[in-house]
């Protein structure tokens, strides 16, 4: 006869995961884990999020959901880890959770260089009307063939970009830059001499860049202090042929201002990929300003071998604190953002 199973066997880990995955880190996940997973491309409901999290022993969340306390209490004492799908997790109570003893992860830089390819397809989009002369040729209204004023544009090559935040994606912006030829200016809180010494970029205080930049690309964290850090102020001291870049967090920039910048000509042109509120509301003046202005749907990360990367670190993430560390958490999980301090 074969052996009895154990009427109480252990169940496995339970997680509720957010949005689909690129890859086959989810297919990897549910080996070893319980998997309910949002499968449609909107984000949950807030309803949805609550009654989902119920009795789960880990959330894989994307940038767009709120993770906050009333979650938290929603999942009860199980929760032992909230892996997000991104590189920044202001969308999460850290401090809660650390409360807790919930272990916060996010992807770290993974994006790096695909956030870096995107901030330069957008400077060159903008510096040289790429998006208005793909409009001019669908729409019929290329009508004379080659003129010596079509389109004219900004020189990028020997131009001086201003990067805001040499981290990893700043870095890898300004490693992009000298292969332009540019004039590499950064602001930091900190100096990272050893961009410096890789790169060839020089420190500067914010208005400094701002005054010399001909090209200004955002790429800090997004913080108190960064909060609205480009507004009517900053905006005033760029040139008005210079072009503000952001593929960091929408909120850095003072949308309002900007808009009034790039209607009253203070500076030439924007190139986004983040904005304060996502999806972008049609009502928003950017969107009818279609000559100075490219908009992109928050696509910095958006390459297959980036995505699933991180897809991948998401859940090794939570296989390491449940699986391997036995829902313990040890070792501690890789990209934690919070210690957990265990009895």
């Amino acid at each position: 006869m074969p052996p009895r199973r154990h009427q109480h066997q252990q169940q496995p880990p339970r997680v509720y995961v957010t949005r689909k995955l690129p890859g086959d880190a989810l297919q990897t996940l549910a080996k070893s884990c319980q998997v309910t997973l949002n499968s449609r491309p909107e984000p949950p409901t807030r309803k949805e999020l609550l009654k989902n999290v119920r009795g789960k022993d880990a959330i894989l969340c994307m940038l767009s959901d709120r993770i906050d306390a009333q979650v938290m209490d929603a999942a009860g004492p199980s929760l032992k880890i909230i892996s997000s799908y991104s590189t920044g997790f202001e969308h999460i109570d850290v401090a809660e959770a650390t409360r807790r003893g919930i272990y916060v992860t996010y992807t770290s830089d993974i994006l790096a260089e695909a956030t870096a390819d995107l901030t330069f397809a957008l400077l060159l989009a903008c510096a040289r009307n790429v998006v208005q002369g793909d409009r001019m040729v669908r729409e019929g209204r290329w009508k004379v063939g080659w003129t010596p004023d079509l389109l004219l544009g900004q020189q990028v090559h020997g131009s001086t970009i201003g990067i805001i935040g040499l981290g990893r994606i700043g870095t890898a912006v300004a490693r992009r830059a000298g292969g332009f030829g540019m004039r590499i200016l950064y602001y930091s809180r900190n100096r990272n001499e050893k961009a410096e010494a890789e790169t060839g970029a020089t420190y500067s205080d914010l208005d400094g860049l701002l005054a010399q930049s001909d090209f200004v690309s955002i790429h800090t964290s997004m913080n108190d202090a960064s909060r609205h850090m480009i507004n009517r102020s900053s905006l005033r001291k760029m040139k008005k042929t210079a072009y503000l870049i952001n593929t960091a967090r929408g909120a850095i920039v003072d949308e309002r201002d900007l808009a009034l910048a790039l209607e009253e000509g203070w500076i030439a042109g924007a190139g986004l990929d983040v904005f304060e509120k996502e999806p972008l509301p049609k009502a928003s003046p950017l969107v009818r300003m279609e000559k100075n202005v490219v908009l992109l749907p928050h696509i910095g990360s958006a390459s297959r071998q980036t995505r699933e990367k991180m897809a991948q670190a998401a859940v090794k993430s939570i296989l390491d604190v449940l699986v391997v560390g036995g829902g313990r958490g040890e070792p501690e999980p890789a990209f934690c953002v919070n210690q957990i301090r265990r009895r």
